[in-house]
């Protein structure tokens, strides 16, 4: 369990941290202390999302874990052509 970070700098190095234990083997990203990302993108709970090559969300889920929907995603991974 970590304190409530009340810096960027505290809050790169829990998620550095995170990274580490965790063995996460993909890029992650901090959000900046004002929480911009976490706003426009409402990842609380877990959500997923697949960004196209211009940057736009693709595909939105609906809250998980119980709204997650595997097919959804996939359909929409080949619609992208990615």
């Amino acid at each position: 369990m970590f304190a409530n970070p009340r810096s960027n700098e505290e809050r790169s190095s829990v998620a550095t941290t995170c990274v580490r234990k965790l063995n996460i083997d993909f890029p992650a990203v901090v959000d900046g202390m004002d929480n911009t990302v976490e706003r426009a993108y409402t990842g609380w709970p877990d959500r997923l999302y697949l960004i196209d090559r211009q940057g736009r969300v693709a595909f939105k889920s609906r809250p998980g874990p119980w709204g997650f929907q595997p097919e959804q995603l996939a359909a929409q991974l080949g619609k992208t052509g990615d």
